[in-house]
């Protein structure tokens, strides 16, 4: 049977009947960005509230066209979610069976001290410690990880019992911009699972292992944390750019089972009517049809911007656009090139709540809630078998992922007849298709 549309109203009655809890609106800016900082430390902030999330309650779900600067900053206000595994305060509990590790205290997500591990040469990095039949059934992990060698590298949690059946929990990409690198909370979804399911109530340990092809990796990891696992699994479909291949042939097949896009188009090729790409008109008809239009902005890689101000600016100039045409998902935004750092990290949160990506070629999915507000990962939709797999270890472990299309002519998105089949594969499969607003009230709600 094909899904109903799924809008935010509907959605957040649905949440209200699932009991999910929620966190009281905020009015005034919070100005601490100890999230972001080297060096410095915050009091634990676990997000457990009795409110039901509704359209006052949510934090930063806006109902219409929203207003152009946020009213909190998302990543200090939940940086913390769940409650502490690990907090990297002793390390003996550890031992480093490839490359090293050592405590730093200079180079901190909160507390004294983080574990920066490093590899020797090309090797892999394995660090592990015992859990002592400790239970994590129901349970999502989140970590803070900060590396100063992104983008060829993926970081996994590995969980194994007493009989050696194991899940892993794989970040499959960073796409941080170094040299102005920061720390940014994980929480990756299940990548692959043993035949034989571990006894998740009695885990014999936890590896902690950094893959990469580099000359070397370093990578530091803080605050590792526990989740209650969503109640379901969610799939987002979003599509870049605007472009008429959606518009013309993806569109139907959503029309067809009710399934909402997120589009993040680009204002200027909007407004020059560039050839491929949508027109204001069509997208207007898009968002009234039950598709979600977030920020895109300036289609130049953000990380490149070298002045502060000139950040600030483009990040307003755009939001603007989206705001003045009438568009309600302006509080999200997408990374134009996946490109970001620390210092865009810091003013993107004074205009968007949510959004990201760290971008993968493999399966790269989330829970619900633990990821880092604006650090979310992403799986590009280049390959039907790829995003086939994520949407049933979407299902399968009840985590989100995120498919990225752009236009069925590129190799970054699969062949149109692939795509329908994926859309075919979405609807027998036990997923809920979700915009924006819909992730965001699980995160912001949290539980």
């Amino acid at each position: 049977m094909s899904q109903q549309r799924a809008t935010r109203r509907r959605f957040l009655a649905l949440a209200g009947a699932a009991g999910l809890v929620g966190t009281a609106g905020c009015t005034e800016r919070l100005k601490s960005m100890t999230g972001q900082s080297d060096g410095n430390s915050s009091n634990d902030t676990t997000n457990n509230t009795t409110d039901k999330p509704n359209g006052s309650s949510v934090p930063g779900l806006a109902d219409g066209v929203p207003a152009l600067e946020t009213e909190f900053d998302s990543r200090e206000r939940f940086r913390q979610p769940g409650e502490s595994l690990d907090n990297f305060s002793d390390l003996e509990p550890w031992t480093v069976e490839q490359g090293t590790g050592e405590a730093d205290t200079d180079v901190v997500f909160d507390g004294k001290q983080s574990f920066r591990l490093q590899s020797n040469g090309s090797q892999n990095i394995l660090a592990q410690r015992n859990l002592g039949g400790k239970s994590l059934s129901e349970t999502d992990l989140s970590f803070a990880v900060r590396t100063s060698t992104p983008n060829s590298i993926a970081v996994n949690l590995r969980i194994v019992d007493q009989f050696g059946s194991d899940k892993i929990y794989s970040l499959r990409q960073i796409r941080y911009r170094d040299p102005d690198i920061g720390w940014f909370r994980a929480s990756p979804g299940v990548f692959q699972q043993s035949e034989y399911e571990p006894a998740l109530d009695h885990l014999d340990r936890l590896e902690v292992h950094v893959l990469h092809s580099m000359p070397k990796a370093e990578v530091w990891i803080d605050d590792l944390r526990t989740h209650e696992t969503a109640d379901q699994g969610y799939v987002m479909l979003s599509w870049d750019d605007g472009t008429l291949d959606y518009y013309e042939k993806a569109a139907p097949m959503h029309d067809k089972y009710g399934f909402s896009a997120v589009q993040a188009p680009v204002p200027r090729w909007v407004e020059q009517g560039r050839d491929g790409k949508m027109s204001l008109s069509e997208l207007k008809e898009r968002q009234k049809a039950g598709d979600q239009i977030v920020v895109h902005g300036t289609h130049n890689p953000i990380a490149e911007l070298d002045d502060e101000s000139a950040i600030e600016t483009r990040l307003k100039q755009d939001k603007r656009w989206f705001i003045e045409n009438g568009f309600e998902g302006a509080n999200y935004i997408v990374y134009p090139h996946n490109s970001f750092d620390k210092t865009s990290l810091e003013h993107t949160t004074n205009y968007h709540y949510c959004g990201g990506f760290n971008q993968a070629g493999n399966v790269n999915t989330t829970s619900v809630y633990g990821f880092d507000p604006l650090v979310l990962p992403r799986t590009i939709g280049h390959d039907l078998e790829i995003a086939k797999r994520s949407v049933d270890l979407a299902a399968q472990h009840n985590q989100c992922t995120i498919l990225n299309f752009h236009s069925f002519e590129v190799n970054n998105t699969m062949p149109e007849g692939d795509y329908e089949t994926l859309l075919e594969h979405i609807d027998s499969a036990d997923v809920k298709v979700i915009t924006f607003d819909d992730l965001w009230t699980l995160r912001a709600g949290g539980r």
